[in-house]
């Protein structure tokens, strides 16, 4: 996907308006048939979900409230959303460990039973293929969520890779997780997968289980019953809030996104992918396919920090030589943040220094919600990347002043141990 979300679904409109009608209609009714749609579909156009296709899938941009106002309220109360269309997975046995380090950044072995972090699958020339949130479980089972829109290329990776490693010996299977839906809860995520997230997903969660809740802390896993189902719980999200990943089977989804709704008084609502562009870019956090990519390396993209000290001595991983080099000696360009003035900056908006030279790219910008001012991330030349560095962003072909920014934007609310 290029550009925010929002946009997307403002540039379906229009196309579907400018073009003829009956023709329109022939594609656009072919191509719903084509769609895939979660288990929570059907919710969604009753509780007035706006559908637009998204990775292949059907899904909600936005409900009744509009994106600005669904923004406020998870941050203020929480979110309820459906990330079902994306690809959660598990690898097992004795060898599943040593076989994902041939794949992803993190020190996978060095994590503790139960917690999990965020990663990058590499290629062989230090670039992203995907980000993902990867748990150990045990150590003989690994739990992973991959993005809808890289499904296709990550499994068709991993499956390659797994059958050389297992012709050499190496004891690994895996399992599709296509029997679960996924909710997230923000200020709370699970496959289905439910993402639940701001201030009340604790509060509101703690309701439909036994387990306590506050002695589970951020990027940690628990496998419990929530609302009579047995739920894979991660403290996650992608908002910046404190939330929760649920992946629950299928069958009970429905249930526990009414439940959660219910519990909540109506402060937790359902909240759409426009809301959730919105949310991350506000925490800083990368979309792939805007600000990560397979030329962009994880040191370039500011992820440094999830390539654990061993990999950094070790190696090991596809693409190590090309960003362990860049750790040793620094990137050619860095991701950063930006405010400014004028129009809100969008994808591909070119970024110039004072004297109109070009020194790089916005990869996402939008109008914060929550901040009422233009933020936005890209990349620039290596030596303008700190901040307070002043810069001109081009939109629509007129110079507009922008400064790098810290990120995140709007401080991140993690619980984690005092």
């Amino acid at each position: 996907m290029r550009g925010s979300l929002w946009h997307l679904g403002q540039s379906i409109t229009r196309r579907v308006a400018q073009t003829d009608k009956k023709s329109a209609a022939r594609r656009f009714f072919a191509s719903e048939a084509d769609l895939k749609k979660t288990v929570l579909y059907d919710f969604h156009i009753a509780h007035g979900g706006k559908m637009v296709p998204f990775a292949g899938w059907s899904m909600p941009i936005q409900y009744k409230d509009s994106i600005m106002d669904s923004t406020v309220n998870c941050r203020q109360n929480g979110s309820l959303f459906d990330v079902s269309h994306m690809c959660g997975l598990s690898l097992k046995g004795k060898d599943c460990v040593p076989f994902l380090e041939k794949l992803v950044i993190a020190d996978v072995a060095g994590l503790a039973p139960g917690t999990g972090t965020l990663t990058v699958f590499t290629n062989e020339k230090g670039g992203a293929i995907d980000d993902s949130v990867i748990t150990k479980v045990k150590d003989d089972h690994i739990y992973l969520v991959v993005n809808a829109g890289c499904r296709d290329k990550d499994l068709a990776h991993i499956e390659e890779h797994m059958k050389a490693f297992k012709s050499k010996g190496g004891d690994v299977l895996w399992h599709i997780h296509d029997e679960r839906s996924l909710l997230a809860l923000q200020k709370v995520e699970t496959s289905p997968s439910f993402v639940l997230q701001g201030p009340l997903a604790a509060p509101v969660l703690q309701h439909l289980t036994k387990e306590d809740l506050s002695k589970l802390y951020f990027g940690e896993f628990r496998i419990m019953y929530i609302n009579g189902a047995l739920c894979y719980l991660t403290r996650t999200g992608y908002t910046g809030e404190d939330g929760f990943e649920i992946s629950v089977p299928s069958e009970n989804a429905v249930d526990l996104a009414k439940a959660i709704l219910e519990k909540s008084g109506g402060k937790v609502r359902l909240t759409g992918l426009g809301a959730r562009d919105s949310l991350r870019l506000e925490a800083g956090l990368c979309l792939y396919g805007n600000d990560m990519e397979q030329h962009i390396t994880p040191v370039e993209a500011g992820l440094t920090w999830a390539i654990g000290k061993r990999r950094r001595a070790e190696g090991g991983f596809l693409g190590a030589e090309v960003i362990l080099k860049q750790l040793e000696e620094g990137p050619s360009i860095r991701r950063v943040g930006f405010t400014s003035n004028g129009p809100p900056p969008r994808s591909h908006s070119e970024i110039q220094d004072d004297k109109g030279n070009n020194i790089g790219e916005i990869t996402s910008g939008g109008f914060s919600p929550c901040l009422k001012k233009n933020i936005a991330m890209g990349y620039v030349k290596s030596g303008l990347h700190k901040a307070g560095t002043k810069a001109k962003i081009l939109v629509r072909g007129k110079a507009y002043d922008g400064v790098v920014t810290k990120m995140p934007f709007v401080p991140t609310k993690y619980y984690k141990p005092s």
